[in-house]
C-alpha cells in the first residue's frame, strides 16, 4: 500500500507529475469536465491490473491532485468518473507505449548536466539548420543524431532546430500532430537521451531550438477532451484541427498549460528557444497575446542565458519581432517565405500555385536582402488581399532565409531537393548570394552535402484517418499543375506507408560522394563566419545594383573603405562597357581582390575568370565572385 499525503505540495509546474525532495510525487490534472478522478499507479515490472487505485482530491477551477509516496519509473493514468478506460495524464513527461499507453513518472533532477557555462543564444552569427530526428539518420534517435553532431560543427552549423518532439501516435510522422505536448516521443530515445543530445551539442558550442505546434492538437489519440470541453474552440478555423481556446471562457488553465510547456522545455532541456509552427493559426484576442506570454515565460525560465526565439508566419506580420512593450511578441526572427520563393523560381524557371506572387527576377532577391521581406503590404494576387507588414528599422537578423525546408522540399511534386531542380551553376551562384546575404541562414538537413535522398510527407495513420490524410495531401497538391491531373496525381505516394518514412532518410556516404558541394557550403560558412564585413550581418550598410536581367551585384560597406562586393549572375555572360555603374568601383586608392569563385573547380565549376579588365568588365554566366577591397 502507498502512503498517500496531502493533496498540498510545493509544485514546480502546475501540472503533470512531479517528485518532491522527500520522495513522494504529486499528481495534478485539470479536468473541470469531471466530478472524480482517480489514479492508477504502477509498480515497474509489475501487471496493470495489480495498480494501485487513489482518489484524487477535488480544488478549485476544476484541478484535482493527491500527493503520494511512489518514484521515477513507475507508470500511471487517470479514470475519469465512471468510465472504465484509462487516460494518459495531459501533462505526461514519457509515454513509453505511446500516447493511449500509461504515462510514466520522470525525474530530471537524475540527468547530470555538463553545461553549466553555456550562455545561450544570441541572434547574431548564427546559422541554423533543420533536423527531423526520424530521418537525419538510419537509427532514428537522439543518440544517432549525437553522434553527427562534431561534423556539423566543421561544417559551420551553430543551432540545431528540431523538428516536434512532442509525443504523436504510430511508428513514424513528422510531429506536427503532437498530442502529449510534454512527452518527447519514445521513438527517438528517452527524456534522458534528448537531454544527453543537448548537452552534447553546448558542449560542442551548438544550440538546440525546438519546433513546437501551439496551433492545434493532433487528432489521434488526444484525450484532452475527456479532461475539459475548453481546450478548443470553435470560434476560430484552423486548417489542421480545432483552434486552442487561448481567449475564450475557461481559458486560463488552457494557457498555463502552454505557458508551462514552453517552461518546461527550457528548465528540463536546457532547449535555447523555439520555432513556433504556424503562428497565424493561433487565434488569441486576448490584450495579452499568448506568444508574449509564452515568451515571457520561456525567457524567464532561462535568466542566466540567452534564448533565440523564432516564428512562422505565413501573413509575415513583423508583430512577432517587435518588443513585447511595444504590443509585440518579442521574438528574435520570422521565417521569410519571400526570400525563398523568389530563389526557387529563378532557379526552376517556374512559378506555379503559390510560386505564382514572385518572378524570380532580380530586382526580388535585392528587395529581399536589403529589406528582409518582398511583400511588405502589397495585393497577392495568389491569396487576393493584401499580405506582408513593413519591415523598416528592423535588423537583418529579424529574417530568416533558407532554400529548402520540411515543407518547401516536400510541397516539391517529387520532393526533391532544388539542386535537382536546376543547373549546377546557378545553385552555386544564388547558394552565394544566400549564404553572404546578412540575414540568418537556415540548412534543411542533408543540404549541406547535396543529398540526393527525398523528403516526404509521412504520417503513421491507419484506416479512414489514412485515406483522408491521402486525400487530404492530394488535394493541396493538386495546387501545382503538374500534380493537378489524374496521371499527376497516380505518381505521388501514399504518406501512410513506412516506404515513404524510409526512402526519406539520409545517406551519410553522400558526403563523399557528393564532396564538391560539401566543400561549397563548407567555404561559403566558413568566409561568412571569419570575414569582417561579411559577419556583421548589417543590411542597412548594403546596397545592390542591378547589371542585367539576371545579374545582381551587391556591395557591402566597411569601415574606412574596407568593402565587399559580390556579383552574381544567374543568365548568360555579361560584358559590361561601358561601366555606369558606381557600386562596382572600388573605394578610393583601392582595388577589387578575388576572394571567392563560385567556378572553382573544387566545387565542380569550369575554372577561374577574369571579372575587372581594361576594357570592362566581364562576368560569367550562372556565377558568383566575392571581392574585397585591398590597397594598391
Amino acid at each position: 500500500m502507498q502512503k498517500v499525503f496531502s493533496q498540498q505540495a510545493n509544485r514546480h509546474l502546475p501540472i503533470g507529475a512531479e517528485i518532491s525532495d522527500d520522495g513522494s510525487v504529486h499528481f495534478r490534472v485539470w479536468a473541470p469536465k469531471r466530478r472524480r478522478v482517480e489514479l492508477l499507479l504502477v509498480r515497474a515490472g509489475s501487471n496493470p491490473n495489480d495498480a494501485q487505485r487513489l482518489a484524487l482530491v477535488a480544488e478549485d477551477d476544476g484541478y484535482f491532485s493527491i500527493v503520494v509516496e511512489a518514484h521515477a519509473g513507475m507508470r500511471y493514468g487517470y479514470r475519469l468518473d465512471d468510465q472504465q478506460r484509462i487516460y494518459s495524464d495531459p501533462a505526461s513527461r514519457f509515454q513509453p507505449d505511446g500516447p493511449a499507453g500509461l504515462s510514466q513518472i520522470i525525474d530530471p533532477r537524475s540527468f547530470a548536466w555538463t553545461d553549466q557555462s553555456w550562455p545561450g543564444v544570441s541572434p547574431l552569427g548564427q546559422v541554423l539548420y533543420e533536423m527531423h530526428l526520424g530521418t537525419f539518420t538510419t537509427e532514428g534517435t537522439f543518440d544517432a543524431a549525437a553522434k553527427e553532431l562534431a561534423e556539423l560543427k566543421r561544417v559551420g552549423i551553430t543551432v540545431i532546430e528540431l523538428m516536434p518532439v512532442a509525443d504523436f501516435p504510430g511508428r513514424f510522422g513528422w510531429g506536427y500532430d503532437g498530442v502529449s505536448m510534454f512527452a518527447p516521443t519514445r521513438l527517438y530515445g528517452t527524456p534522458d537521451d534528448f537531454r544527453r543530445f543537448v548537452d552534447q551539442a553546448h558542449g560542442l558550442g551548438i544550440g538546440v531550438i525546438l519546433d513546437v505546434v501551439y496551433n492545434h492538437f493532433g487528432n489521434v489519440d488526444n484525450y484532452t477532451g475527456e479532461f475539459s470541453n475548453d481546450y478548443k474552440t470553435h470560434c476560430y478555423s484552423n486548417e489542421w484541427a480545432d483552434a486552442i481556446n487561448f481567449d475564450g471562457e475557461n481559458s486560463g488553465p488552457v494557457r498555463e498549460f502552454f505557458e508551462s510547456n514552453a517552461r518546461y522545455w527550457i528548465e528540463e532541456f536546457h532547449l535555447d528557444g523555439f520555432r513556433y509552427d504556424a503562428t497565424q493559426s493561433i487565434h488569441d484576442a486576448s490584450t495579452d497575446h499568448i506568444l508574449a506570454a509564452v515568451n515571457r515565460a520561456a525567457r524567464q525560465a532561462a535568466p542566466d542565458r540567452q534564448l533565440y526565439l523564432v516564428a512562422e508566419n505565413e501573413p509575415e506580420d513583423v508583430q512577432h519581432v517587435r518588443p513585447i512593450e511595444e504590443g509585440g511578441f518579442g521574438m528574435d526572427a520570422l521565417w521569410n517565405d519571400d526570400f525563398h520563393h523568389a530563389a526557387h523560381v529563378r532557379l526552376t524557371g517556374t512559378n506555379p500555385a503559390y510560386y505564382s506572387d514572385f518572378l524570380g527576377n532580380v530586382e526580388e532577391l535585392a528587395a529581399a536582402i536589403k529589406r528582409g521581406f518582398i511583400y511588405q503590404g502589397q495585393i497577392s494576387a495568389w491569396q487576393k488581399k493584401r499580405r506582408g507588414t513593413p519591415t523598416a528599422g528592423l535588423p537583418a537578423t529579424a529574417f530568416v532565409t533558407f532554400l529548402e525546408n520540411h515543407d518547401q522540399v516536400s510541397n516539391s511534386p517529387t520532393a526533391q531537393r532544388l539542386y535537382q531542380l536546376t543547373s549546377p551553376g546557378r545553385y552555386r551562384a544564388m547558394t552565394a548570394l544566400w549564404l553572404l546575404a546578412p540575414q540568418t541562414p537556415l540548412f534543411f538537413q542533408g543540404q549541406e552535402f547535396g543529398a540526393s535522398t527525398p523528403f516526404l510527407y509521412f504520417a503513421d495513420f491507419r484506416g479512414e484517418m489514412a485515406k483522408n490524410v491521402a486525400r487530404g495531401r492530394a488535394e493541396f497538391m493538386s495546387q501545382f499543375p503538374s500534380v493537378a491531373g489524374e496521371e499527376g496525381r497516380r505518381k505521388l505516394h501514399n504518406p501512410c506507408e513506412w516506404a515513404a518514412f524510409e526512402r526519406s532518410k539520409l545517406n551519410f556516404a553522400e558526403r563523399e560522394s557528393n564532396r564538391a558541394m560539401y566543400d561549397l557550403h563548407v567555404d561559403l560558412l566558413r568566409l561568412r563566419r571569419e570575414d569582417a564585413v561579411f559577419k556583421l550581418q548589417r543590411s542597412d550598410l548594403v546596397d545592390t545594383a542591378i547589371l542585367s536581367p539576371d545579374c545582381l551585384a551587391v556591395r557591402y560597406f566597411g569601415q574606412d573603405g574596407d568593402d565587399r562586393l559580390l556579383v552574381v549572375n544567374f543568365g548568360l555572360d555579361v560584358r559590361l562597357s561601358p561601366i555606369a555603374e558606381p557600386l562596382l568601383a572600388p573605394p578610393a586608392d583601392r582595388r577589387w581582390k578575388k576572394l571567392w569563385n563560385s567556378n572553382s573547380p573544387q566545387y565542380g565549376g569550369p575554372g577561374e575568370i577574369a571579372v575587372e579588365a581594361e576594357n570592362g568588365w566581364f562576368i560569367s554566366g550562372e556565377s558568383a565572385i566575392a571581392m574585397q577591397a585591398v590597397g594598391p
